[in-house]
């Protein structure tokens, strides 16, 4: 028995991975990063919609505006859920994916608001 005590669940080594709840310093600055850059870029976005190209608004860049937002909210939904330790660590990838493809239509929003291309 005394050979089994530092063996993990089949990885050869230990297993130091934190439990659900439990974040490292770096997936703590990781999560921050990617979330304020996220808001960022979904705030100037949000103003970009209702202010450019001329006031009033362009009803296309509104509702543009307004699908991003149903978007983001589903992903704070999903974050919400995984702080609480609802979900598997294994959805952060998935949050990561959802967030990337929000920056991806912020920046598409923005090109389309500011007429570039």
């Amino acid at each position: 028995m005394e050979g089994f005590s530092g063996r993990g669940y089949g990885t050869g080594g230990p297993d130091n991975r934190p439990l659900f709840g439990e974040t490292s310093a770096r997936d703590r600055i990781i999560n921050l990063v990617v979330g304020g850059l996220t808001s960022l870029l979904l705030v100037v976005t949000l103003i970009s919609a209702f202010v450019f190209p001329q006031l009033p608004p362009k009803p296309v860049n509104v509702f543009l505006a307004f699908c991003i937002s149903l978007c983001c909210i589903s992903a704070g939904i999903l974050i919400y859920w995984y702080r609480q330790g609802d979900l598997e660590p294994k959805f952060r990838n998935l949050i990561y994916y959802i967030l990337f493809s929000i920056v991806m239509l912020c920046i598409c929003a923005n090109l389309y608001f500011h007429e570039v291309g």
